[in-house]
């Protein structure tokens, strides 16, 4: 999720662990335990690409990471506020739960998380996107008003725990409304009589009304979404999967990799005679009909006898393209 979203599930855990006896600073310190795992974000200015994507929510985002680094970090705190009554065992015990909490919510997520590493095994739940509204708005409006509350007062523990009963209470009804969004794409292939391999459903972004679906065939890929206002059928988009433009590519280190990353749902396309990988999990850069880029495209550079994976810049533009007609289609076709 976004770095605001684990700022505010960290803070309330930090909270429910420790307000009652550093009152805010217990938020404070949890926010911050909420936002370590993602640093592995830096990993992009000293890593190439693919070693940098397997590293993304990998080892930081592990309960073998929050077991061994909530103890060290603990102990920091615990130096820097040698004067609250918590000892090193309640900071390291807030640590912790800042840092597995962390992993856990971005299980819910289309990219998923390694919460077993070193086990390869990527658990995505895909029922959220990585900014919800829906889920961050009214649990940070909870810890606000906790905030202002004496740490020991009885209003400030509920405030809290309504933040997270509600946060918590969303994440099951979108794996509710998955199964539903499964079920209407599942009817919509069966009525048009698409053979398919394997079918992949994910909230668009920034809502869990609008759904979108991968499927795969034979020998290509189809796209389409649903809404729960929608009135007219679903319409697929087909997208060959174009593997074979890889040729002796498809045995390079690099690009094994990344099909390992993608759970194999990805195509290749060909431009001036470059070759692109495409992540299906994200789908298109946006939902105007006409687009062809999809959200996360890998240029494969030849460099000698091995390439170069570089990933396809993203713009402002594409966020404004991507919310006009997310507006629009979120209410029905």
């Amino acid at each position: 999720m976004d770095s605001l979203t684990q700022i505010v599930l960290g803070a309330a855990v930090g909270e429910v662990v420790l307000g009652k006896k550093v009152g805010n600073k217990a938020m404070l310190y949890g926010a911050i335990a909420g936002t370590i795992p993602d640093l592995d974000v830096l990993t992009r200015y000293f890593m190439d690409t693919v070693t940098a994507i397997e590293w993304h929510r990998g080892f930081s985002h592990s309960i073998f990471f929050s077991v061994l680094f909530a103890p060290i970090f603990g102990w920091l705190v615990w130096k820097l506020n040698r004067k609250e009554v918590a000892s090193w065992k309640d900071w390291s015990w807030l640590m912790f739960w800042g840092l597995f909490t962390h992993p856990v919510l971005d299980a819910f997520t289309t990219w998923g998380t390694q919460l077993f590493w070193p086990l390869k095994t990527r658990l995505a739940f895909q029922s959220v996107f990585v900014i919800d509204p829906l889920y961050t708005v009214p649990f940070i409006l909870f810890l606000i008003m906790a905030m202002f509350q004496n740490r020991t007062a009885l209003v400030r523990e509920r405030y809290v725990k309504l933040g997270l009963i509600l946060s918590s209470s969303y994440l099951v009804i979108t794996l509710v409304l998955k199964g539903i969004a499964f079920q209407k794409f599942e009817n919509a292939l069966d009525n048009q009589n698409v053979d398919y391999n394997q079918m992949n459903t994910r909230p668009a972004p920034l809502n869990t009304i609008l759904w979108m679906a991968n499927i795969e065939t034979d020998d290509a890929y189809l796209m389409g979404n649903y809404s729960f206002f929608d009135s007219k059928p679903i319409v697929f988009t087909t997208y060959s999967k174009n593997h074979e433009l890889l040729g002796d590519l498809a045995k390079n280190d690099k690009v094994e990799r990344l099909i390992q990353i993608t759970d194999g749902w990805y195509t290749i396309s060909k431009k001036k005679g470059q070759l692109y990988f495409n992540d299906l999990r994200f789908g298109l850069i946006s939902m105007d009909e006409t687009e062809t880029q999809f959200a996360f495209s890998y240029k494969l550079v030849p460099n000698g006898k091995d390439i170069n994976v570089e990933e396809l810049p993203k713009f402002k533009k594409d966020a404004k393209r991507l919310m006009a007609f997310l507006w629009q289609r979120i209410w029905g076709n």
